[in-house]
């Protein structure tokens, strides 16, 4: 299995150099379990999504707590048959047969309600995709039945669904999203956008 995301932090802010810097430390404790490569584009994270999916929040809840608005462009992966296997991302969370799928949405709903608040609030847009399963649809579609209930669903949109609440259960709910829906060991991604301090809330 391999699982990362490809991230890329945008401070809309003169002093956006000094946003996106002062923000790096919150990576710190993440850095001895995660893979981290940045270029002149964007950061690519490797690691395991129950370490992956903090990370990031912590990166943009650092970055939003600048009081600037701040966006957070992610590509999110796991299993994709042209990457090779790395040990960095073996985890339990996606090994074994598919469950049921209300049970999974089950668990993905108790683990967004026992998320701890981060403080700041966020929206989120995003869209996943199963790939490679004649039953996409179903998957996909009871992803949007858990998004409904997780407290945070905002409204759907043409080609993804809009999120808006604390980041802590934004991005546990991402998190669910991305490992409960689709084979355990299948191919599943999703493009993420989110924002803080926007001027506007529309």
């Amino acid at each position: 299995m391999f699982s990362g995301a490809q991230i890329s932090l945008y401070p809309m802010t003169d002093d956006f150099v000094g946003v996106i810097l002062g923000s790096l430390g919150a990576l710190d404790p993440y850095r001895d379990r995660l893979r981290i490569e940045t270029d002149d584009i964007s950061t690519l994270v490797i690691g395991v999504p129950e370490v992956l999916f903090p990370a990031m929040r912590d990166l943009f809840v650092a970055a939003a707590g600048s009081g600037k608005h701040c966006v957070l462009s992610a590509a999110i992966s796991r299993g994709c048959p042209g990457e090779p296997d790395d040990p960095i991302c073996h985890t339990p969370q996606l090994a074994g047969p598919l469950a049921p799928l209300e049970e999974r949405k089950a668990q993905a709903l108790l683990a967004v309600e026992n998320t701890p608040p981060t403080g700041p609030i966020v929206a989120a847009q995003f869209s996943l995709y199963t790939m490679g399963i004649d039953q996409h649809m179903d998957e996909i579609y009871g992803c949007i039945d858990f998004l409904k209930n997780s407290g945070v669903f905002e409204k759907s949109k043409n080609f993804c669904t809009k999120l808006r609440g604390d980041a802590g259960a934004i991005f546990a709910t991402l998190h669910e999203a991305f490992v409960r829906f689709g084979p355990p060991n299948g191919h599943v991604t999703i493009d993420l956008t989110v924002s803080a301090n926007s001027p506007t809330t529309l």
